[in-house]
């Protein structure tokens, strides 16, 4: 197949997620287990036969959810369980609730009460992971899924298991951060709206499958004559870039992300694994080693010298903050990286966002005035 056609086919993959994890339950024989963003040790998940698959809201009429949290928590999570009390979910084995900031927090300790189906796994994430108890307790949170996975399989999950799955794991974040860099070479092809639902179309998939097929479309590309864009390279950051629409605002004017500091992207895979110890450990240490995020506590935080280091690397006009409505996260850390980026002189667009907008065109006049202004 040429290199458009499988851009093609996983673009339509990422575009439609229910349909994907459908497709991706037949052809694998597993049984899904919902993950909650942002960061879950997937691993433990495949290793136990079950398919881990990214639950990344939606957009969806909010009738039931106003019961159980409040109208202005992440809409990501307001999503989720909406569709959770509507039975969207019940097709899962289970699914796995991390809490990396308040809202996830509010949210799991409703969750019990307002969703029986499908059963819930908590997660639970030290925010310090500094602390001298903090490996400690990530790996008893790391043995407790292990634990309880096995339980819902009827079959240990073991260190032959855990190791395969690890290595797996590898292999698709080295294909990630390949596709990523490739973007600088095919700007046209892996335009913003393909390049996110190329990378969107993981969270849906078998992992191996998913990879094999990454692999085989970044080896069609290579076969094909390198690209240029005339628009602005920028480097998104945030949680993600959604609804599709928006990012086809950035397609029309011709923007080229060239990195991106998305907590749905590259922020999964752009952090190395620790060479030595158990697989749980690396793991672990995975966590603990994750810098420039805003969910998690950092004395001195390192995201603002990161993209500005990003921006230098990849010779990038500006940076877009993509904030999402009500992060209370996001919106603690934007004033400091503000100011380091303004110190810089990296130019700045802001985007306030929500997945269950109905327009975007005040932004995309934004969007549009941002890349005239680059383009001067």
């Amino acid at each position: 197949m040429k290199a458009a056609e499988l851009i093609q086919a996983l673009s339509d993959a990422g575009r439609t997620p229910k349909q994907t994890i459908l497709r991706s339950i037949q052809e694998s024989g597993k049984r899904p287990v919902g993950c909650f963003p942002i960061y879950l040790p997937e691993e433990i998940i495949y290793a136990a036969g079950l398919l881990p698959v990214g639950l990344w809201g939606g957009k969806t009429s909010m009738t039931e959810v106003d019961r159980y949290i409040q109208g202005f928590c992440c809409s990501i999570m307001r999503a989720d369980m909406e569709l959770a009390l509507r039975g969207a979910y019940n097709f899962l084995e289970a699914i796995v609730i991390p809490t990396y900031c308040d809202s996830m927090k509010s949210l799991l300790a409703n969750w019990g009460i307002a969703v029986k189906t499908p059963k819930t796994l908590a997660y639970i994430i030290p925010q310090n992971r500094y602390s001298s108890g903090s490996l400690d307790f990530i790996l008893y949170q790391n043995e407790a899924l292990r634990t309880s996975l096995s339980e819902i399989t009827g079959r240990p999950i073991t260190e032959a298991d855990l190791e395969d799955a690890f290595q797996l794991y590898e292999q698709y974040r080295a294909a990630m951060r390949r596709f990523v860099a490739m973007v600088n070479d095919y700007p046209v092809s892996l335009n913003p709206v393909n390049r996110h639902l190329v990378m969107k179309a993981a969270w849906f998939m078998d992992k191996k499958v998913y990879t094999e097929k990454l692999n085989t479309l970044m080896d069609a590309l290579l076969k094909e004559p390198k690209e240029t864009e005339t628009g602005p390279r920028v480097i998104p950051t945030g949680l993600m870039v959604e609804p599709v629409k928006l990012l086809e605002a950035f397609r029309e004017n011709h923007f080229v992300f060239v990195e991106d500091d998305l907590a749905q992207e590259s922020r999964q895979f752009r952090t190395p694994s620790r060479t030595t110890g158990t697989v749980m450990e690396k793991l672990a240490y995975r966590l603990m080693d994750l810098r420039g995020d805003t969910f998690f506590y950092e004395e001195n935080k390192s995201r603002g010298s990161r993209l500005i280091e990003a921006v230098k690397q990849h010779k990038a006009d500006g940076v877009v903050v993509c904030m999402y409505k009500f992060c209370d996260p996001e919106e603690f850390d934007y004033p400091i990286y503000k100011k380091e980026l303004e110190e810089a002189h990296v130019p700045i667009l802001y985007l306030e966002i929500d997945p269950q907008m109905d327009s975007v065109e005040q932004l995309r006049t934004r969007i549009q005035s941002f890349a005239e202004m680059l383009n001067k």
